[in-house]
């Protein structure tokens, strides 16, 4: 009897879970919490890669995953995208306890994800050594950074289903499952990486395969467990068939954050391109607190999701007022994790860099860099969480332009004129520092510009009216 209820148990913690009733901050806690910690294996799946190939082939190498990073990240928009609108759509079906619109939502996103697949790396391998000679990108390191992304590309399904299918899976507040196999997946990629770079001297191309070969178990994972869970949803070769008005939804609740995320690597790309300007020394350095800079940014990006999650289950139950409870509660407990996590990096952040290289002056100027935006992630903490109230809501547009305005209007032009202004004989390119003040500038800003939109969106006067004529 007794193992029959710690199986059933076990069994409650892999399976969906209702947003939609007790308390909103123990709702959010037991999604976010899974979710923070698979934040947390990601980044040190990612990181991996970075401390692996400095460590082992160089400073330069470092340097070419960091180049690398803006292009990748530019053409994952399409991902980003699909797998937002998935997402948003999954919480309000389930939310409804629409079993069939849940079912052509799930099998639409599986058919949508391999259209975009393909054009995605197709156009990767087209783009891939124009782009970076584009961006100026070093001799020196240039064929390593194209040897990385040709790659990564070619293996772009394995991403993608990952990153859509756990997305499918949050979505119905099953976290912890996602959490599992993206442990899976970080344990597999450290080893591969060893293998790859330390054991066979791969360099720079073995890591991109390591991760790619993680990317695709960790894909076939979140698949098993979705066909299991026949209770929820059904997964028909008729469900799976295009179907445009779904397609369409997710596109249309999509696109903008998919759209975000390409102005913010397309902005990414023309720094980077700043960045190369000053040599291989503060490449390394960007990489380096870029890394570091992801661990920050985990319980922002983590409570932006569960807030998407939370928010659409709520919406999709008709239920306001939990809406309004936990954009407070859950902004708060991401801020004071944010905090507290950013705290421990500035504590421990000569340890952290000195993981990444043993070269005392980069050391030194990583530290500094990061000290600089150390501020801005509790400004993020809460452009993050409200703007994932508002993606939850199915308002994708508004963090679209708030994006749009914080990192293309005022973050690049900032970093150019600062660079320009900072120039002297000791410093004839303009000083590195005034990279990381443009980022803390446009963080701020779009935190200040984040909170008046909530304060003003039109979803909740809409929301608002409806239930007072449903009364």
């Amino acid at each position: 009897m007794q193992e029959r209820s710690f199986t059933a148990k076990i069994r409650e913690l892999f399976s969906a879970h209702d947003m939609t009733q007790g308390e909103p901050w123990k709702r959010i806690l037991e999604f976010a919490v899974p979710m923070l910690i698979g934040n947390l294996a990601q980044q040190l799946y990612n990181t991996a890669d970075s401390i692996i190939v400095g460590r082992y082939v160089g400073d330069n190498a470092l340097a070419a995953v960091g180049s690398a990073s803006p292009i990748l990240n530019l053409l994952l928009a399409l991902f980003v995208g699909v797998s937002t609108g998935v997402g948003i759509l999954v919480a309000q079906r389930f939310g409804a306890k629409d079993r069939e619109q849940l079912s052509v939502v799930i099998g639409n996103c599986i058919s949508l994800c391999a259209i975009v697949s393909l054009a995605t790396m197709l156009i990767g391998l087209v783009i891939t050594r124009p782009m970076l000679v584009l961006l100026s990108t070093p001799d020196s390191i240039i064929d390593w950074c194209a040897s990385y992304l040709i790659i990564y590309f070619l293996g772009i399904a394995g991403f993608a289903y990952y990153n859509i299918l756990s997305g499918v899976l949050r979505g119905m507040g099953d976290s912890l499952s996602a959490l599992l196999f993206l442990l899976i997946a970080a344990g597999l990629n450290v080893g591969l990486d060893l293998w790859f770079v330390a054991g066979l001297n791969m360099g720079v191309a073995g890591v991109a395969l390591a991760t790619v070969l993680a990317q695709t178990i960790s894909a076939l994972l979140c698949l098993w467990k979705m066909m299991r869970m026949r209770d929820i949803f059904d997964l028909k070769l008729s469900y799976i068939r295009p179907r445009m008005v779904p397609i369409r939804n997710i596109i249309r609740i999509g696109l903008p954050s998919g759209i975000t995320q390409a102005i913010f690597s397309s902005a990414m790309m023309v720094v980077q391109s700043l960045t190369n300007s000053f040599g291989e020394m503060v490449i390394a350095c960007n990489v380096i607190v870029m890394r570091v800079d992801g661990f920050a940014m985990m319980p922002n990006f983590t409570f932006g999701q569960t807030m998407t999650t939370y928010t659409g289950q709520n919406i999709g139950a008709r239920r306001l007022d939990r809406v309004h409870q936990g954009a407070v509660q859950g902004t708060a407990i991401a801020v004071g994790v944010s905090a507290v996590l950013t705290g421990l990096i500035l504590l421990f952040g000569r340890q952290l860099m000195g993981l990444f290289t043993q070269t005392e002056d980069l050391i030194v100027l990583s530290m500094r860099m990061m000290s600089i935006l150390a501020v801005g992630y509790i400004a993020v903490s809460i452009t993050q969480s409200l703007s994932g109230v508002m993606r939850g809501a199915g308002d994708t547009m508004t963090p679209m332009w708030i994006s749009l305005i914080t990192t293309v209007i005022l973050r690049v032009p900032t970093a150019y004129g600062l660079v320009y202004l900072s120039r002297s004989e000791e410093y004839p390119n303009g000083r590195p520092e005034a990279l990381f003040v443009s980022m803390l500038v446009a963080w701020i800003l779009g935190m200040v510009i984040t909170i008046i939109a909530y304060r003003f969106s039109k979803w909740r006067k809409r929301m608002a009216q409806e239930e007072a004529a449903a009364a």
